[in-house]
């Protein structure tokens, strides 16, 4: 175990650069106390390694040099062909790359790796999109991708429902982007990190001007926090509806399980019909109404008054296409 997690930890320095005992002990899920024993480890085999001090010291190897031991053991080898995703990465430009990466990868495998790789990929397979749900068109996609990888500002022009729907402009620093259920998500900086769906760009413009990234953000951790936020978060408008059992035992799959979460805490006791009252996220009139469309006959909108008028509205609309 404790070979393992040297080659670890030398592999963490030698891609990330420098980091702090406290960072490393957090990759490799130990104590400070024990980066520390294993540091004077590495350093006393010939590693040459050191420490700086200060508020963005830690540790790091010296300059040019590198480690040879980058060899997968079997488990490693055949989990890599479990993150395979060949149309996320085709809609990133890097389709090309990955199956070269990839041929190049099984002709270095010795043949028993090579053989469990190929059981593996041939057993499991990933198809993130949703049910009923077609990969979203993402024509900015790329373009949001080079300007992530080059630290360039970008111009967007968005297409937002809230506070109140129409196209915004804004100046933004790409800091990563995210693949949600089938999603794509443009995480950027402003005052704060915020997200932006990438098929709601309707143009993006890569400026002639560089950004630096924040010191110490993490994607992952950002977007597991952001994620906990949006789900929990009871702040915000909500719509006042009426539910059929079958519209209740819908919501989940048509209106996603947020609303369905805050439906379940609300919900009355049910009428003489079998109908219970519950409140819904508004996130805006449009998005909410052509959800709760999705549920035809089994669901009622009370309130707000500018819901109920966009629903009656939409809806003698349609019956003047069906007469």
């Amino acid at each position: 175990m404790r070979a393992s997690r040297l080659v670890s930890l030398l592999l963490l320095l030698q891609n990330r650069g420098r980091m702090s005992a406290a960072r490393l002990a957090a990759e490799l899920g130990v104590t400070s106390r024990t980066v520390y024993r294993d540091v004077e480890a590495l350093a006393a085999a010939g590693v040459p390694i050191y420490a700086e001090g200060g508020p963005n010291g830690g540790y790091q190897l010296m300059d040019g040099y590198r480690t040879r031991l980058t060899g997968l053991t079997e488990g490693e080898a055949g989990s890599l062909f479990l993150t395979g995703l060949p149309q996320p990465a085709a809609e990133l430009g890097l389709g090309a790359q990955v199956a070269a990466a990839e041929l190049k990868l099984m002709a270095a495998l010795p043949t028993p790796y090579r053989d469990a790789s190929v059981r593996i990929r041939q057993r499991f397979h990933l198809d993130a999109p949703g049910w009923y749900r077609e990969a979203e068109p993402v024509p900015q996609l790329l373009a949001a991708a080079e300007a992530l990888w080059q630290d360039r500002v970008v111009e967007i022009r968005y297409r937002r429902w809230s506070p109140s729907p129409g196209v915004v402009t804004r100046r933004l620093h790409p800091l990563g982007l995210v693949l949600k259920a089938g999603v794509w998500y443009l995480v950027a900086a402003g005052p704060q990190p915020r997200t932006y769906r990438v098929g709601n760009i309707e143009d993006l413009r890569a400026l002639d001007e560089h950004f630096t990234r924040p010191a110490g953000f993490e994607l992952a951790e950002f977007w597991r926090e952001h994620v906990e936020r949006y789900e929990e978060s009871e702040a915000g408008e909500t719509a006042l509806v009426r539910l059929s059992p079958a519209g209740i035992a819908a919501l989940p799959d048509i209106l996603g399980p947020r609303a369905a979460r805050l439906a379940a805490r609300t919900l009355e006791p049910a009428d003489a019909e079998g109908w219970q009252r519950a409140e819904i996220p508004l996130e805006s009139v449009p998005h909410a109404a052509a959800g709760l469309l999705r549920l035809g006959a089994d669901a009622q909108v009370l309130a707000p008054a500018e819901l109920v008028a966009h629903m009656g509205s939409t809806i003698r609309a349609m019956v003047r296409l069906y007469p």
